[in-house]
């Protein structure tokens, strides 16, 4: 079964052209699906636009809490095997989903819709080579455009997945971490017809931010120790040096200890390399209480197999 998700917010002038393209090409794949808007609430017609289509699932939230809430519940409710997630603005292609299922049936686990020729402003498309340019190299994933959340997904791949802030962003990232496998293709890409961007440049930063919880949970999350006790102990072995740096400057004569700033820099160093290290204890401590007492896994089975 394919699950189609795609949050509105305000998209009233989308919305029925968007199902009736993805009921059109879901019909023609030939499995069976279903189609899960979650609504934003939006303060115009967008919801009384959704009530009146069918089939449709629609997730009405109390207040907008975001593109982030809205996908993780809309997956939460998915009963598909294949969840694919489209955004309600029409640039992107419905008709492209069969490509993304075609290339998820080579063997891949998350497919992500590359907009290789991008019909937005100049500004945009320069903040996200840049973007795209850090992701890559901070998480070693190899993708051309991280900014699509265009993308089909077998549901395993998000598995006890929780989004929150920006982390939606990071539905091609967090799977590759977990060691599922993600790849991309060329979709179609066009010019927003109706409705009014959510983009902004906080957004942006947020997601810059959110990036560096991701890289903290997919490489030292099972061992915070390993991350806080780094630079705890590069802390203190630079108070270690700015401390005999101030000892050498007090023999020779050049400076006494009240004369320079370096005892106490040093003794700053070290205390805080100490209190790095103690965060570290604290967090393989809280690490081991979380997934003991709920008899969960820090990691994915993807598949059991048994020959007998």
């Amino acid at each position: 079964m394919i699950s189609v998700i795609f949050p509105t917010y305000n998209e009233e002038g989308n919305v029925v052209e968007l199902h009736t393209r993805l009921k059109k090409t879901l019909e023609a794949i030939g499995e069976p699906y279903e189609i899960i808007a979650a609504e934003g609430p939006s303060t115009d017609n967008t919801l009384p636009l959704l009530k009146t289509l069918s089939p449709i699932k629609i997730i009405v939230f109390a207040r907008n809490m975001g593109p982030a809430s809205a996908l993780n519940e809309g997956i939460r409710q998915a009963q598909g095997d294949i969840i694919v997630i489209i955004d309600a603005d029409l640039q992107s292609n419905p008709e492209d989903i069969p490509k993304l299922l075609e290339k998820l049936h080579e063997g891949y686990d998350v497919v992500a819709g590359w907009r290789k020729n991008r019909h937005d402003p100049i500004h945009r498309k320069i903040l996200s080579k840049f973007a795209n340019f850090l992701v890559s190299t901070v998480t070693g994933v190899k993708l051309h455009d991280f900014g699509s959340q265009f993308k089909a997904c077998r549901k395993e791949a998000l598995h006890d997945i929780m989004l929150y802030g920006g982390m939606h962003a990071f539905l091609h990232v967090i799977p590759h971490t977990r060691g599922f496998k993600v790849t991309e293709v060329p979709v179609e890409h066009h010019e927003r017809k109706s409705g009014k961007t959510n983009y902004s440049s906080f957004r942006v930063a947020k997601i810059f931010a959110d990036l560096m919880v991701v890289k903290f949970f997919s490489d030292y999350f099972a061992q915070p120790l390993l991350f806080f006790g780094g630079w705890g102990l590069t802390s203190m072995f630079l108070g270690f040096v700015v401390g005999v740096a101030a000892i050498v400057l007090k023999i020779t004569g050049l400076w006494t200890f009240t004369q320079t700033p370096l005892p106490v820099l040093a003794a700053l160093f070290i205390i805080v390399g100490v209190l790095l290290v103690m965060m570290g204890f604290l967090a393989e401590i809280l690490f081991r209480i979380y997934y003991e007492s709920k008899r969960r896994t820090p990691y994915v089975v993807k598949e059991v197999i048994e020959n007998k």
